[in-house]
């Protein structure tokens, strides 16, 4: 079950910043690794990732560069050092809102 657009929407930076903690990326790879990741619960569309990503290179938090592999022209997106300090502000606050929320609607509740 996919997730609504509006909630994916407030966490997609998370996520982007996350994954390409772990590694380089390009486009399309990005949008598999996060729908794997999820378990198919975090579907994005090309359209709604690449103004994303070009939002978080303008902010410095993202680098991106052009690769060839396969005689295929790719733009790969790697995290800053500026990213990886956002990474973890961001984290602290997703905690904290989850805990939150988990508090209002009520862990455990089926």
């Amino acid at each position: 079950m996919a997730v609504n657009k509006e909630l994916l929407k407030g966490s997609t930076a998370i996520l982007l910043l996350t994954v390409l903690n772990r590694k380089e990326m390009y486009g399309y790879e990005l949008i598999k690794e996060i729908e794997r990741s999820s378990e198919g619960v975090f579907l994005m569309k090309e359209g709604t990732l690449y103004p994303i990503l070009h939002t978080l290179e303008a902010e410095g938090w993202l680098d991106a560069y052009w690769s060839t592999y396969d005689g295929r022209k790719r733009k790969y997106y790697r995290i800053t050092d500026q990213g990886r300090n956002q990474l973890r502000e961001k984290k602290e606050e997703w905690i904290q809102f989850r805990t939150a929320v988990d508090r209002v609607i009520g862990e455990g509740m089926s």
